[in-house]
């Protein structure tokens, strides 16, 4: 007979269990042991009244795990009711209620009405033993205790309806939105960021604590071509594909290919190589010319089934793919030495040939090519919502519940850490380049933007400021930084911020490396290997293990030696470097290996094996330098708020102050696009702060050459005329997401250096720069949220409108904070673009007043100089004063422009912008309110204040209505002025 027993929590964790079906309780904690299914044990705690905790494993105990790298200590006391049926244990709370079979070990999880919010499917647990192998864990495999090579890989499967849509698991590349039946690989890689973390548009999220290589929905791998298709010459015969391969001289090979696999560059070592698989560049044509090369493949595929196939695109250089005469990949480019994956749909019939044709362009020395493509599955098993996990000790997940997506945020931020108020230099505009290469170009640059009175807060000296050989020393070198200190002090001169590039990654030589290769706290495959980078001769090279404390203290102290605390003004108190690039945190020891070799790469670590911990590197890495940066100071008065930006990222990583950026993505109009879903799934993934290269990073050399062009003869070339207008549209762009900043290979970035004074793009860029910093305390008034109220910056329209079906997959518009929203131009020569105004409201154009109608679809005028950006009914911005950075001066007018036809809320909120603070209370909110049925504007009693505040200012208050549009006029609008001295005042408008 099943039975219920009430235990203390001590008991409960260390009983074995008796007959199968029983279900032990404590508190708000049930353990069952299933009479069927994989699952031996499975566990619900309730962690919140939205959270449950399910962990569940084939063995009969849940194993003792270390303290969560993404979890943080939960401080609250849940409540909670747990019943017990013949075939159920249900434990309820006052928003939720989890519902677990005691024969299956199957969960429900239902509102507090009853109603059905997310089942596993029937078998939905599955698990499979797993063994890290030797290879993976590379030279120090003698080293790693058998405990640390067994776990479990799993995959948890839940059943779907048709009108649900998925978001989150990080930024990808893939120009998706919507998740729903789509196929995602997580893990770290340069431009790619993967967050264990699914959020449903039915207001739930799944977050999965493990660390390993996971998969979002098909478990398995994309497969060879062969291994799903058969495969035909293109002269009909069966078994492979032709390709034929013409380098640049019209020398030609022509063979016989079986697949499309050449995905990644070998190992350096041959013993190493001959363990691979078939794939990788090394079985291109031996000794062929691929730079500049013409490589075809072609053939024909026959489909086993009729089917909607999912095909994966692997490739660097210039690649078009065609299948039955259609072209289905218009042509895409990414760099040499940074591959990218493209993926693609198309649908194919059973058993009838269709001709497969993939035009490949090699754009480098060692470029790469792979296609694969899904097996097929139904409908039905594409639809559910599926998480695979390549190893972890036990299944571990929460289901986060809310009312709104921003709840459910809100419930991922109370399990990984609450967002700090990031600076608000971080939000003016930042100025970067790949690279300055001295002082005088740091000091010249930032200075020619004051200059001219372009705004900008933040320069940024990225790689390569160390001696060549002595990479990891984090020192300055003489020759071309003779004086670190007088360039900082000019930069701070200049009301700037510096931010300087450090990177995990240390040269065999340099004392920084010896110091914590003595301690163990290296990876030892790349020295072993003799891998050599790029610079000069090429050094060997690794990086450190951040997964050990004590490694993660020495690398700070390796920093604040020679950077942070040795640039420090003891006098003022005040830091010299403001910010901090952490930059290949992914961790990148090599480019283009293929997985395992990565693993092995970096680890085995102070944890475990890098199979096990091999996606969480960037939020053990932040760890170091926020809590590093943040005992230097020890509590002192003015200590400085830190910031980092990393080019991974990895669930919690918001609460050590941390943003992330896309990574080095091309500049291409496909990768401007691409960049647009990318950040709005960021930002679903529960992280505050993204940004991208803004213009891209690697460039084609048809915009090198028309910019040499320019310089020689002044002539503005079709590539350059294409250039600018690409630069324009990424600037205007960038104005709507949390961080503004360009960076990139050469042409130069600067807006002098993208075009004249008087050309049409830097006309417009200098009017985005003027208009964010106009935006300012709508800015920080949203940093300020983010921190109070676990809020979003960057907002996908679902997140505000998700009852209107057509926003569900939108990925060109987005919500930039409550009352604006964006509409980038992402297409060469285009001086229109459709839209979709959602129903809920109607909206008023952001540049003219005029108002439209929700609910519409609408084609509507992009001139060269703007994007469309709308405000809905309700919506209020605070615009505050012209400014060159961001603390030049205090908001004492704000013109407060309210947009009729619904009640409208904003809450703006100050503190000094740059210290700590706010952590003690001192910040100042004023909620203004506008009621929309008597036209009234009330600016609510100040709550809180803090040192320098403002205690009287002015509120020009503006309404724009449908019967009275206005124009913007961000400097003396016509309006009705508002003395505010921080109580509560009312007018009628």
């Amino acid at each position: 007979m099943r039975r219920l027993i009430l235990l203390s929590l001590a008991l409960t964790m260390c009983l074995c269990f008796g007959q199968a079906g029983e279900a032990l309780s404590t508190d708000c904690k049930v353990m069952v042991r299933p009479t069927s299914g994989q699952a031996r044990v499975v566990c619900l705690q309730v962690v919140g009244d939205g959270i449950v905790r399910v962990r569940a494993t084939t063995a009969n105990v849940l194993p003792d795990k270390r303290e969560s790298l993404i979890i943080v200590p939960q401080t609250a006391n849940p409540k909670c009711h747990i019943s017990e049926t013949n075939g159920t244990v249900s434990v309820k709370t006052a928003r939720m209620q989890a519902v677990v079979s005691k024969q299956t070990g199957e969960v429900t999880f239902k509102d507090a009405k009853g109603e059905t919010l997310l089942h596993e499917s029937s078998g939905g647990k599955r698990f499979w033993s797993y063994r890290v192998p030797d290879r993976e864990i590379g030279v120090d495999s003698n080293n790693v205790p058998e405990s640390q090579r067994n776990g479990l890989s799993w995959q948890l499967v839940f059943d779907s309806p048709d009108d649900e849509a998925f978001y989150g698991l990080g930024q990808h590349q893939a120009h998706e939105l919507n998740m729903k039946g789509k196929n995602e690989d997580l893990f770290q890689y340069n431009t790619k960021v993967s967050v264990p973390f699914v959020i449903s548009n039915k207001h739930y999220g799944i977050l999965w604590d493990t660390y390993s290589y996971c998969r979002f929905g098909m478990a398995e791998d994309y497969l060879q071509a062969g291994h799903v298709f058969r495969l035909y010459d293109k002269h009909g015969r069966e078994g492979h594909l032709t390709g034929t391969y013409t380098d640049s001289n019209g020398q030609q090979i022509v063979r016989d290919e079986d697949s499309i696999y050449y995905e990644y560059a070998c190992p350096p070592k041959s013993e190493i190589a001959n363990r691979t698989d078939n794939g990788g560049t090394k079985n291109l044509p031996k000794g062929f010319k691929l730079d500049g090369a013409k490589v075809v493949y072609e053939g024909f595929i026959e489909a086993p089934k009729d089917d909607d196939y999912q095909f994966l695109l692997y490739y660097a250089g210039y690649v078009r793919v065609f299948i039955g005469g259609k072209e289905v990949v218009p042509e895409i480019w990414r760099t040499s030495w940074n591959p990218n994956s493209h993926k693609f749909s198309c649908r194919l019939p059973q058993g009838q040939r269709q001709q497969l044709r993939i035009e490949w362009r090699p754009d480098g020395g060692e470029s790469y090519i792979g296609l694969r493509v899904a097996r097929p599955r139904s409908q039905e098993a594409r639809n559910q919502l599926s998480i695979w996990s390549e190893m972890s000790p036990d299944m571990d997940y929460y289901f986060i519940y809310g009312s709104t997506m921003d709840e459910v945020i809100g419930g991922y931020r109370t399990l990984t850490g609450r967002a700090p108020v990031y600076p608000k230099w971080a939000l003016g505009f930042w100025q970067s380049r790949e690279r300055y290469k001295t002082s005088q170009e740091i000091e010249t640059t930032l200075a020619e933007f004051r200059r001219r009175h372009i705004p900008i807060d933040n320069i940024v000296q990225d790689w390569n400021y160390w001696p060549e050989d002595q990479w990891g020393s984090h020192r300055f070198e003489t020759a071309r930084y003779p004086d670190p200190q007088a360039m900082l002090d000019s930069v701070h001169r200049l009301h700037g911020r510096f931010m300087i590039s450090v990177w995990p990654k240390f040269y065999c030589n340099t004392e920084n490396y010896k110091e914590l290769d003595k301690n163990g706290w290296m990876y030892h495959q790349s020295p072993t290997d003799d891998i050599h980078d790029w610079v000069g001769k090429g050094y060997k090279n690794s990086f450190y293990d951040a997964y050990s404390q004590g490694a993660r203290k020495l690398f700070w102290k390796q920093m604040d030696d020679n950077l942070y605390s040795k640039f420090n003004n003891a006098k003022t108190m005040t830091a010299g470097i403001d910010a901090w690039w952490m930059d290949a945190s992914e961790p990148n020891v090599r480019d283009c290996t293929p997985m395992w070799y990565r693993k092995a790469l970096c680890g085995p670590t102070a944890l475990g094996t890098s199979t096990e911990y091999f996606n969480a590197y960037s939020i053990v890495n932040a760890d170091a330098i926020y809590n590093g940066q943040r005992s230097v100071w020890q509590g002192r008065p003015n200590e400085p708020r830190v910031f980092l930006l990393t080019r991974s990222g990895f669930a919690g990583l918001q609460r050590y102050s941390t943003a992330t950026w896309s990574g080095d993505i091309g500049t291409r109009w496909e990768d401007m696009r691409a960049q647009m879903t990318a950040g709005m799934n960021y930002s679903l993934a529960g992280l505050p702060f993204w940004g991208m290269d803004q213009g891209g990073f690697s460039v084609e050399r048809r915009y090198m050459a028309a910019q040499n062009v320019w310089n020689e003869t002044g002539i503005e070339n079709e590539d350059l005329k294409e250039w600018r207008e690409l630069q324009t549209r990424w600037c205007q762009f960038g104005c709507f997401v949390p961080l503004f900043r360009t960076h990139g290979q050469w042409p130069y970035r600067e807006p002098w250096n993208i075009a004249p004074d008087n050309h049409p793009a830097y006309k417009s860029i200098l009017w985005y720069h003027r208009l964010r910093y106009r935006l300012m305390p709508y800015l920080y008034s949203m940093a300020g949220r983010v921190h109070t109220n676990h809020y979003t910056m960057m907002r996908a329209l679902v997140m505000d409108f998700g009852t209107d079906r057509n926003v569900l997959d939108i990925k060109d518009q987005w919500m930039f904070g409550p009352s604006l929203m964006a509409c980038p131009v992402g297409e060469y020569k285009a001086r229109t673009r459709s839209i979709y105004l959602p129903k809920q409201t109607g909206w008023y154009d952001l540049y003219s007043g005029e108002y439209l109608a929700g609910g519409q679809h609408l084609t509507v005028e992009a001139p060269y100089e703007r994007i469309p950006v709308y405000v809905p009914a309700g919506g209020i911005i605070p615009f505050g004063p012209e400014m060159e950075w961001t603390d030049e001066k205090p908001a004492e007018l704000i013109q407060l422009y309210v947009y009729a036809g619904r009640d409208g809320w904003f809450t703006l909120y100050e503190d000094e912008g740059t210290n700590y603070n706010y952590e003690k209370g001192k910040c100042a909110t004023i909620d203004i309110h506008y009621d929309d049925t008597a036209r009234k504007i009330t600016i609510g009693n100040r709550k809180g204040s803090f040192p320098g505040m403002l205690k009287s200012r002015r509120f020009n208050v503006v309404l724009v209505a449908k019967e009275a549009p206005k124009p913007l006029n961000m400097a003396d609008p016509k309006g009705k002025m508002i003395n505010y001295s921080g109580k509560e005042v009312s007018i009628n408008l």
